[in-house]
């Protein structure tokens, strides 16, 4: 079966300003007038899988040309190797509106794409790259066409893991959930992007064909507080994948795994689908130890797969949430306490002093009302469960 591809950088189109070497590079490939169609004649387009009514016939304008979408394709990649500029994906969207979101294409799918629009990125080109020749251009400082970096992107939020204090089944409840309840092929326990399953949710229920759901599992139990006596946290629910309906009948449906970096698994339990926002990178600069610890600060209290150590990339919860003034896009420092030695060798008691030293950088993705779930951004070490996190 056919896979979605996603565009992750759908919603940041204010970079533009900082992409006119790719313009540069994009119009110096060969071949690239070659591929422009001037025919007037209509285009077929083959029958395939796609969410949207993509046309069924087109008429390419002069001066552009169609592409049909391959697997792995993307708008940003599209845009920077016709238009040479990956910002300018929205140029092909707009071309194209039968495409209703820009984050999901279908390998099939024709997109008309406006050649003359490549020419006219040029004038963007910066001052000191305009005479580059091709042989020169291994030595262009890479910062300049780096890709923003991510601190959230959608390959991290089906990964994304929050506690549910009132226990897994009573959320679901809450939420209305479905379930996943068979697969395609009943030899299979783990399941993954493309295969299909069968839900227990269907029109009576208010399901539609293209409908969206995000797969949720039970990935721990009656979590307590690592540093506090008797304090219950909930249960740990992970995000696994999105699952699109194909097919309705009255009590049940037939769904796609679209999307999954986890194993998915029959009993896994469906939500409504919700898209999620990326987050840029904004690392703080305030690191210098002794790291001060805010007066709302709280502490790791699960990491990602119950592991004991948790690096750059990796998810962990924390024991402050939107209660305690948290909000999504955060950036927290992360820091542990040391106690050292002051007395002499000979003391019976030696002093001690007590300081803070930095560990690293955290997100915030996800606030409920007393937890939140944190990516971290940087470490210089291993954090683990009962380290500071501080505004």
């Amino acid at each position: 079966m056919h896979q979605p591809t996603r565009l992750h950088v759908g919603r940041m189109p204010h970079f533009a300003v900082a992409s006119g070497l790719f313009a540069a590079l994009a119009l110096a490939v060969p071949g690239l007038k070659a591929q422009e169609t001037t025919s007037a004649e209509a285009l077929k387009v083959e029958a395939h899988t796609s969410k949207w009514d993509y046309p069924k016939e087109l008429k390419v304008p002069e001066g552009s040309r169609t592409h049909l979408v391959q697997k792995g394709d993307t708008l940003w990649d599209l845009a920077g190797k016709y238009l040479g500029n990956p910002y300018a994906w929205p140029q092909i969207w707009e071309l194209n509106q039968w495409v209703k979101d820009p984050h999901w294409i279908y390998p099939g799918d024709p997109l008309v794409i406006d050649l003359a629009r490549a020419v006219a990125t040029a004038g963007s080109v910066p001052e000191a790259v305009t005479n580059l020749q091709p042989d020169q251009q291994r030595r262009i400082d890479s910062s300049v066409v780096r890709r923003p970096e991510l601190g959230f992107s959608f390959q991290d939020f089906i990964q994304l893991p929050f506690f549910a204090p009132q226990g897994a089944e009573a959320y679901y409840k809450s939420q209305g959930a479905f379930t996943i309840t068979s697969n395609k092929r009943e030899d299979r326990q783990y399941l993954g992007e493309g295969e299909v399953v069968y839900l227990n949710g269907g029109v009576d229920q208010g399901v539609k064909v293209n409908d969206r759901f995000l797969i949720l599992k039970t990935v721990a139990r009656k979590q307590m507080h690592p540093t506090v006596a008797k304090k219950a946290l909930g249960d740990v629910i992970q995000q696994v994948g999105v699952v699109r309906v194909i097919t309705t009948q009255s009590k049940g449906s037939v769904a796609i795994i679209e999307r999954s970096l986890d194993a998915v698994e029959i009993g896994d339990h469906l939500v409504k689908f919700i898209e999620p926002a990326n987050i840029p990178t904004q690392l703080r600069t305030d690191t210098a130890e002794p790291v001060k610890i805010a007066p709302n600060a709280g502490v790791v209290v699960y990491t990602r797969d119950a592991k004991l150590h948790a690096g750059g990339g990796d998810m962990v919860l924390i024991d402050r949430g939107a209660n305690d003034g948290l909000k999504v896009g955060e950036v927290l420092l992360v820091s542990r306490l040391r106690n050292y030695p002051v007395g002499s060798d000979t003391d019976k008691h030696p002093s001690t002093e007590s300081t803070t030293y930095y560990l690293g950088q955290a997100l915030v993705v996800r606030t409920d009302a007393q937890t939140a779930t944190c990516r971290v951004l940087r470490s210089t070490e291993e954090i683990r469960s009962g380290d500071t996190v501080t505004p």
